[in-house]
């Protein structure tokens, strides 16, 4: 037998692929895993289609077409005030999620220690453990799922090196506030502490209430590697798209790890966006319609026995069930498959020491036709 010692030994299969499997298997409603029932936009497909035909079909430069970077520019400048030059500050990516492990290889070492919120999207800790680092842990608790600043300063030491945010939250869908701003200001000024910001749900985030970029803050974008996703952008998420942005030092570090991870992104599809990114109302139009879907499934929920947690970005709605049972969340949210069609995500696979509050996470991405038939089956529950 060949000795073998794994890298990540206690990493299995994700909850994603575990209840999505289930949902298929039971033939159930699936709002477990993040992504839209409905299509994209056909004008989409139609630049996508034209850019294959007009030979964009080998090789994109390492980091991404210009005009994608500099409509990325634009955007960024527009909304947050913040000039992020393309040619040295931006690079598009295969993915948020690659985006997000790219920056973590380029910027930890052994024994860096990065702080992390949980619950907290999967791919964050087995990135810094895969270098060597140190993953440090705040649990957040529901409802309202505040940072407890004090707690953070206590968890920072000389050797901490990255805290990752994302705002809007997954799986919460709470949104960083002025004073969380602030908080984060004051702990890292004067320390060498730099700042990963997932930020692909920036613009799905409801109430009126705006996206607190890192790239608004001057003191903080300094430091930020920020991560955003075309994928939620444009309801594309097979397609793998997204992009970073950092200052040109950071940003430096960033694409040495880039170019020997993917090199390049597909052309076509970088095409395709340069021109639909022209198109301000596809993204600038995505908070109403999705508070449209929030309210739809909220409304629906109101009637049964789960508790809705509060909900201020995202596409994500978290409820907690414990007026219903007392089974723990991943044996709820599998009963839940069987009994009632509808699949959901127990909230904590989220947490490093599957912390369970009773909460369960659904995605209201769906078709309002898809949300109505699993709210007929939720009410029952």
């Amino acid at each position: 037998m060949i000795a073998f010692q794994s890298k990540l030994p206690q990493t299995g299969t994700t909850i994603f692929t575990v209840m999505s499997a289930l949902a298929q298997q039971a033939g159930a409603i699936n709002l477990s895993q993040g992504f839209p029932d409905f299509d994209c936009s056909p004008e989409l497909i139609k630049l996508v289609n034209q850019a294959m035909q007009q030979g964009h079909n080998q090789y994109a430069p390492m980091a991404g077409i210009l005009p994608l970077r500099e409509a990325v520019a634009a955007k960024t400048q527009e909304l947050y005030g913040a000039t992020y030059h393309p040619d040295n500050e931006i690079t598009i990516t295969a993915g948020g999620t690659q985006a997000i492990f790219t920056a973590i290889c380029a910027t930890i070492h052994p024994n860096d220690e990065v702080i992390i919120f949980e619950p907290a999207y999967d791919c964050y800790a087995p990135a810094i453990q895969l270098m060597g680092g140190v993953v440090k842990r705040l649990e957040l608790e529901p409802p309202d799922y505040r940072i407890n600043w004090n707690m953070v300063r206590r968890l920072v030491s000389s050797r901490t090196k990255m805290i990752i945010v994302n705002s809007p939250h997954n799986p919460t869908g709470t949104v960083l506030q002025e004073e969380d701003i602030r908080e984060l200001v004051n702990l890292t000024n004067k320390t060498d502490i730099l700042i990963l910001s997932d930020e692909v749900y920036e613009h799905i985030i409801f109430d009126g209430q705006p996206h607190r970029s890192m790239a608004r803050y001057p003191e903080l974008a300094e430091r930020s590697l920020i991560c955003a996703s075309f994928g939620k952008l444009f309801h594309i998420t097979g397609w793998k798209i997204g992009y970073c942005m950092a200052p040109t030092w950071l940003m430096n570090e960033f694409r040495k790890i880039h170019q020997f991870n993917v090199f390049s992104v597909n052309t076509p599809v970088q095409f395709a966006l340069a021109k639909f990114m022209q198109v301000k109302e596809a993204y600038l139009g995505l908070s109403a319609f999705y508070q449209q879907k929030r309210d739809f499934f909220r409304a629906g929920l109101e009637s049964s026995r789960f508790k809705l947690l509060p909900c201020a970005g995202s596409y994500f709605q978290s409820v907690n069930y414990t007026t219903i049972t007392n089974e723990n969340d991943v044996d709820f949210a599998k009963r839940l498959i069987s009994e009632n069609g509808v699949a959901a995500i127990p909230n904590s696979a989220f947490y490093n020491k599957k912390t369970d509050f009773g909460i369960l996470r659904f995605c209201f991405a769906k078709k309002q036709e898809t949300l109505a038939k699993a709210l007929e089956q939720l009410i029952k529950a």
